[in-house]
């Protein structure tokens, strides 16, 4: 794959769909970044909008550097590569509409793809909420209780990394990797950097680079977006052989307890008395770690983070559980057949 890139030019690859509601907030923020303006593109990949989205962006086009390129196959991968191959600048970011980012957030990327060792580098995912059951999800993404103490959930922490949040690479480093892996809907961002530590890469967090997410703000679109990425999980594991991290083998190991072992309790005694003593553990820790998040106030509130724990515990380790199905026990019987 050839690649004529200007090294004093940054591309921004900012993969969009329907985001009428948020594209007009993130066109501000990109046009607040203090990097000079002259150096940087600003690549969206539309997959076929509906809404306005289109009208908004081609409103910006003619005024700035802007440019729109279509994605017809809708997801992100394909729409991070559609970006990647049409981008000029020798150093890539990928911005998300749904975030804001701190007005030198594309500048200490730069600074940071330059004056470290990474291939990859990041900020931590700073969640935030603007609703109360969005602000208690966003508590849940700082909770070594709910997702595993991943050190880019850390606001502080500084150093290398198994991956960050979004990223900035250098194009070459992306095209030598061949790029995102189109057959992965969700967890294509943990594959790249699985294969970046793989071919002796570094990624590299810092909180020197900000931006604020917004979680999913309902229960039923977390436990959706949780139970995909548990789902395509096991497809990462499949092509690398082994997991990033073995937390992510426990909350299939929890579902896997709950159905089996609540199955085997109605037959034994010894089974009931072992499965509810663990389930009260569970429990016991779950309000413990949500009474002492300090994201969340209101006693209301820390019983609402108990709830939200279970649902990504329970989500994932579903989803990771069909995935197992999809990608071993079903592809091996379809073998056989």
């Amino acid at each position: 794959m050839e690649t004529h890139n200007n090294n004093d030019l940054i591309s921004v690859v900012v993969p969009v769909r329907n985001e009428e509601k948020y594209i007009e907030s993130f066109i501000q923020s990109i046009l607040k970044q203090d990097f000079p303006q002259k150096n940087m593109e600003v690549i969206f990949v539309d997959g076929l909008s509906t809404d306005g989205t289109l009208g908004t962006l081609k409103k910006y086009r003619d005024l700035y550097n802007f440019y729109i390129y279509n994605n017809q196959d809708k997801t992100v991968q394909h729409a991070l590569n559609i970006g990647i191959k049409n981008a000029r600048g020798g150093i890539i970011i990928r911005m998300d509409v749904h975030a804001e980012y701190s007005e030198d957030y594309v500048a200490k990327c730069v600074e940071y793809l330059k004056k470290t060792d990474a291939k990859n580098v990041g900020g931590p995912m700073i969640a935030r909420g603007k609703t109360p059951i969005q602000n208690v999800i966003a508590a849940a993404y700082h909770s070594k209780f709910a997702l595993g103490g991943g050190k880019f959930h850390d606001e502080n922490f500084e150093g290398y990394a198994d991956t960050v949040y979004l990223g900035a690479f250098r194009k070459e480093t992306l095209l030598n990797l061949n790029l995102y892996d189109e057959n992965l809907p969700r967890s294509e961002d943990d594959d790249l950097n699985f294969r970046i530590i793989e071919s002796g890469g570094k990624i590299y967090v810092t909180p020197q680079i900000k931006s604020i997410y917004y979680p999913r703000s309902t229960y039923g679109d977390l436990f959706a977006q949780y139970y995909e990425y548990g789902f395509w999980k096991v497809a990462v594991i499949k092509k690398h052989h082994k997991p990033a991290r073995i937390s992510h083998l426990i909350p299939v190991s929890f579902v896997l307890f709950i159905f089996l072992f609540g199955f085997l309790a109605f037959f034994s005694g010894t089974i009931k008395i072992a499965y509810c003593s663990i389930l009260c553990l569970y429990i016991l820790l779950d309000a413990y770690f949500s009474f002492r998040n300090t994201k969340v106030n209101s006693i209301k509130d820390k019983l609402r983070l108990m709830w939200v724990h279970f649902i990504l515990h329970f989500s994932y380790g579903l989803g990771f559980f069909m995935g197992i199905f999809e990608f071993f026990i079903k592809k091996a019987y379809l073998l056989k057949s």
